[in-house]
């Protein structure tokens, strides 16, 4: 059951992040998403089955001490935003801050239900439970998607700053090769040595929980 949540949580996660790049790209002149029926809350539109399911079902019944995957990556033209420089790094940006509120709102729900404590100890307690994951799963969505390692959100966001021709380089890096190297470090205990005081500290700030 538990393994149940996590992944309707991470399925529902996962496909706000990539509903939030396509409508910003939209609301910057690009149609894409919409035109291909990408905006849309539908499940059947993003998932991938091993990237959506399998991999963080893996992950999970081997207790990973970090849950990743992905939805199919909604496809952005870059030519058509209104500022195609600044306007990627915005598309770019907005996954990882969808996560982020989502976070942010689940925290803020643990913190409410917690003042009644009546309401906390029956069903609010299933409720604050379900919160918890979706607050944890969010933080752990936004900081790895902020890592700037190609196809991530952060790898868009850091070319910014390079001039062009080292940012063409630098995302036309092999996308395969790329998620095998960050699997690998985020397995590492000394990545998660820096990822568990990120996410506590947050855990602790939105929500009074510790992670």
């Amino acid at each position: 059951m538990e393994v149940f949540v996590y992944i309707v949580v991470f399925v529902f996660s996962v496909i706000i992040h990539e509903v939030s790049h396509g409508y910003i790209a939209y609301l910057r002149g690009d149609d894409t998403a919409k035109d291909i029926g990408r905006i849309t809350l539908n499940p059947f539109a993003h998932l991938e089955l091993f990237g959506s399911i399998i991999l963080p079902a893996m992950l999970l019944l081997m207790k990973a001490p970090i849950l990743f995957g992905w939805a199919k990556p909604v496809p952005v033209n870059y030519v058509n935003l209104k500022n195609p420089k600044i306007d990627s790094v915005i598309v770019s940006a907005a996954g990882p801050l969808s996560n982020i509120m989502l976070a942010v709102f689940s925290g803020l729900g643990i913190r409410f239900i917690s003042y009644f404590s009546t309401f906390s100890n029956g069903f609010g307690g299933a409720i604050e439970t379900f919160l918890y994951v979706m607050l944890t799963l969010n933080l752990m969505l936004a900081i790895i998607n902020l890592i700037p390692i190609p196809p991530l959100d952060g790898s868009k966001i850091a070319a910014y700053f390079f001039p062009r021709d080292i940012a063409r380089s630098y995302l036309s890096l092999n996308p395969f090769i790329c998620l095998l190297i960050l699997f690998i470090v985020l397995s590492s205990g000394l990545v998660w040595s820096f990822l568990y005081p990120v996410i506590n500290f947050f855990m602790k700030n939105l929500s009074g929980i510790s992670f």
